[in-house]
């Protein structure tokens, strides 16, 4: 198919063009400016890419129109955030491709009730990144099931690999947090560290977009769970890491208005949001009709970034 992604170059763009450049497809990378992946590879020789400034390009109500001018057959939507954004979308493609997949969040769901959490469980979407991405889900899902639009959404949670720092075991992005596992020094974790965290690596992500579209019949009108195959505790993941280094790990606990005093406010704030909502998400719907297999394990798609953190000098190991 010609496949057209917008956001085509990020994190999941990376692996996902060359995938579907192996399989055959025709693909049209969009993004807002010529930046390149994060990761070489030969396969971007052979993609068409254009440049298009979404934000401006929806203010003046030509956005829509310009992605349909490129004649896709799908397109993959990777940085859609507000639901008037995939409604104009949407209407300006009606009737004019055969599948349309958006990249949601896990977010959608808000605290866990029941974990594993499915697809299915009630939602109780909280701060304004995962209510708009509720409202964009609930109105994909709606255009695919009353109108016939061929829509699929799939909710990635915490995206990781080489070339961008991953969240970290204190529920921030501060590298610093691994400096300290590497060298044995202590690191301080909000309550108990037991509150959960759930990454994937962005080639699995990649894998699961290109599984949407070759199961395209069983994909239309459902949203799919894209994560590793089991989620962390802070404490488990901090000794986790402590141990790729050959070192126990020194962990202190304080309760949560003790620890926000004791970092910035910016990671503070990024901690608190993960851990209030303390994902922990099943794959099982998307294993079964996607046939989703990730590669990586929590654990080795961190690994993976963590590596690329101490090349690049952003780690420091003893």
């Amino acid at each position: 198919m010609r496949v057209v992604i917008i956001g085509g170059s990020g994190h999941v763009g990376t692996y996902l063009v060359p995938r579907l450049v192996a399989a055959g497809h025709q693909v049209v990378a969009v993004s807002r400016n010529r930046r390149e992946p994060y990761q070489p590879h030969p396969a971007w020789a052979s993609v068409e890419r254009h440049t298009i400034d979404r934000a401006a390009a929806e203010a003046a109500g030509t956005f829509g129109a310009q992605i349909r001018k490129l004649e896709p057959a799908a397109v993959i939507d990777m940085i859609c955030f507000t639901r008037d954004s995939a409604r104009h979308l949407v209407e300006a493609l009606r009737g004019s491709v055969a599948h349309f997949v958006h990249c949601g969040t896990i977010w959608v769901h808000g605290p866990s009730a029941v974990v594993p959490t499915t697809e299915d469980q009630p939602r109780a979407p909280f701060g304004e990144y995962g209510n708009q991405k509720a409202a964009i889900e609930a109105y994909l899902l709606d255009e695919a099931r009353r109108n016939g639009f061929p829509a699929t959404v799939l909710h990635p949670g915490h995206i990781v690999g080489p070339g961008w720092a991953p969240l970290n075991p204190a529920g921030h992005f501060n590298p610093a947090t691994f400096t300290k596992l590497a060298s044995g020094a202590e690191l301080t974790l909000p309550n108990l560290g037991l509150e959960t965290v759930h990454h994937v690596h962005a080639d699995d992500v990649a894998q699961a977009f290109e599984r949407a579209l070759t199961h395209r019949s069983v994909a239309v009108g459902e949203s799919f769970h894209v994560v590793s195959p089991a989620a962390l505790t802070l404490r488990g993941y901090a000794e986790a890491v402590a141990a790729w280094f050959g070192r126990p790990a020194r962990l202190k606990f304080l309760s949560w208005p003790e620890w926000r005093a004791t970092v910035a406010e910016a990671e503070a704030n990024a901690t608190w949001d993960h851990i209030a909502h303390s994902p922990n998400c099943s794959i099982a719907k998307a294993e079964r009709l996607l046939e989703y297999r990730p590669r990586y394990t929590s654990l080795q798609a961190v690994y993976d970034a963590v590596q690329w953190l101490i090349k690049d000098g952003q780690v420091s190991v003893p």
